[in-house]
C-alpha cells in the first residue's frame, strides 16, 4: 500500500480546545472522533481530519496571526449562502466580512474565537 500523498490533515490553532470544540461542532453541525485536552480531530471525509489543536498554550496566544482560511463550498443558489450567512449569525459567529460577490461567486467569512477565518463560498 502506498502512502497519501495529498494532505490528509488540516490543524487549526486554537487558544482553548474545549471552547473551540463547542464552536465547530455548533457551526458545522459535526460532532469529534475523540477528545483530548489539546487535540480534537473531526473525520471530515473519509481519511481527511480537520483537528483543533491547541499545542503549547505558551506559545500561541490570541493575538497570533492567522495565516490561512478554512473553507465550506455549498452547492446551490447564492441564496444558500446568504441563508447559511443568517444562521451563523443567529448562532453568534463573528462576521468578519458579510455576504458580497467576488469573481467565484458569493462569499462570506466569519472568525472563530480564536481569530481563525472561515469562508463559505460557492462549489467550484
Amino acid at each position: 500500500m502506498s502512502a497519501p500523498s495529498a494532505p490528509n490533515l488540516f490543524l487549526v490553532y486554537v487558544t482553548d480546545a474545549e471552547r473551540s470544540t463547542a464552536f465547530h461542532s455548533d457551526l458545522f453541525g459535526m460532532k469529534p472522533i475523540m477528545v483530548t485536552p489539546r487535540y480534537v480531530p473531526f473525520e471530515v471525509a473519509p481519511g481527511v481530519v480537520f483537528a483543533l489543536w491547541s499545542g503549547k498554550t505558551d506559545r500561541l496566544g490570541p493575538r497570533t496571526p492567522r495565516t490561512s482560511e478554512i473553507g465550506l463550498m455549498l452547492p446551490g443558489p447564492a441564496s444558500a449562502i446568504d441563508d447559511l450567512h443568517t444562521a451563523w449569525t443567529a448562532k453568534g459567529a463573528t462576521v468578519v466580512e458579510p455576504p458580497h460577490d467576488e469573481v467565484f461567486g458569493r462569499t462570506f467569512v466569519v472568525a472563530d474565537p480564536d481569530g481563525n477565518l472561515i469562508r463559505v463560498a460557492p462549489v467550484d
